[in-house]
């Protein structure tokens, strides 16, 4: 999982429903807990590809759905927080 990013949430309704969102997209994710490093309020994240990650922005900002953040990892393991 060396490229993928991981997606932050304030809320555990909205990481669910960008999980069902990027599901019904076919983009491979996966549910984990949100790394005590990332200030969040939800303990939910989810991880996926780098090479989704314009079709991610897109589903989120068309579905208007909240987020935190989106983070890559860098050399060091520490989460780098990426503009959208």
């Amino acid at each position: 999982m060396e490229s993928w990013m991981l997606m932050a949430f304030d809320s555990t309704q909205q990481a669910l429903r960008a999980e069902m969102l990027l599901e019904y997209a076919d983009i491979e994710i996966d549910l984990c807990p949100t790394p005590k490093t990332i200030t969040a309020g939800c303990a939910l994240s989810i991880q996926f590809p780098k090479e989704e990650l314009a079709s991610v922005q897109q589903i989120i900002v068309q579905e208007q759905v909240e987020i935190r953040g989106i983070y890559y990892k860098d050399n060091h393991d520490r989460y780098i927080s990426i503009e959208r």
